[in-house]
């Protein structure tokens, strides 16, 4: 899983680069977890979770409390959680996770994202079943039998644990995502890399040439899109 675990890196290196649009993006899905519950991350496990994932990208605390306030208030927006699913170039999958207050609009500007970039969209299910569901931790440490040992003792199995570059990192079963990330925490780990429910290829392709060039052509396209929130792919990609 070491080249999963690069990619997902690498996606999140590049968007660390882009914190306006990073911000934005969370400042809605903050909004809409706060809105579909209660507006306390206490009370609301989806708004907990999304609250976690934004500080592994430093989005401020101002960002996370004006968007929950706002859920309180006045705001009267109503989004709804879309996956679309489609193929790219030469056997590529990609999914795509979205959150929108327009589902027209989104459907129109994905399948486009797609259309005009060598790929076409699929039907719902086309290519999900390729991927599976996994709760991704990522944090420094150098002992990963100790981690292992330690969740184990709370009784909590994990798909895979490995070292890599400094990095311990646990794939674990969604439904455990709270109770591994608690059961870190009390072990003292509360600065993660990663905390992040990823949809995790079963296998990967490696596109060179025009494919390649169409291929990140697409996700950056799809990446732009104010809408979408998420893209898993299984593509192979450099550092």
């Amino acid at each position: 899983m070491g080249r999963k675990w690069a990619n997902i890196v690498a996606k999140k290196t590049a968007k660390d680069a882009n914190n306006s649009k990073i911000y934005a993006k969370f400042g809605i899905e903050i909004y809409a977890a706060a809105k579909s519950g209660e507006p306390d991350p206490h009370a609301n496990q989806k708004l907990r979770f999304v609250i976690e994932r934004a500080k592994t990208y430093n989005v401020p605390k101002h960002i996370i409390d004006r968007a929950i306030e706002k859920a309180k208030g006045s705001g009267d927006e109503t989004f709804q959680e879309l996956r679309y699913e489609g193929f790219g170039p030469n056997g590529s999958m990609v999914i795509v996770d979205a959150l929108t207050n327009n589902v027209n609009r989104t459907a129109s500007d994905v399948r486009a994202a797609f259309g005009k970039n060598g790929g076409n969209m699929g039907v719902s299910g086309a290519v999900a079943y390729m991927f599976d569901h996994t709760a991704l931790f990522g944090f420094a440490g150098e002992d990963a039998d100790e981690i292992l040992e330690y969740l184990m003792d709370q009784d909590i199995d994990v798909r895979d644990i490995v070292e890599e570059d400094g990095q311990i990192i646990v794939y674990g079963e969604p439904e455990d995502f709270n109770a591994i990330q608690e059961a870190l925490k009390a072990k003292g780990i509360t600065e993660f890399s990663v905390a992040e429910m990823q949809m995790i290829p079963q296998n990967e392709i490696t596109l060179t040439g025009e494919d390649l060039e169409k291929f990140e052509k697409m996700i950056d396209v799809l990446d732009e899109l104010e809408d979408v929130q998420q893209i898993y792919h299984n593509v192979e990609l450099d550092d």
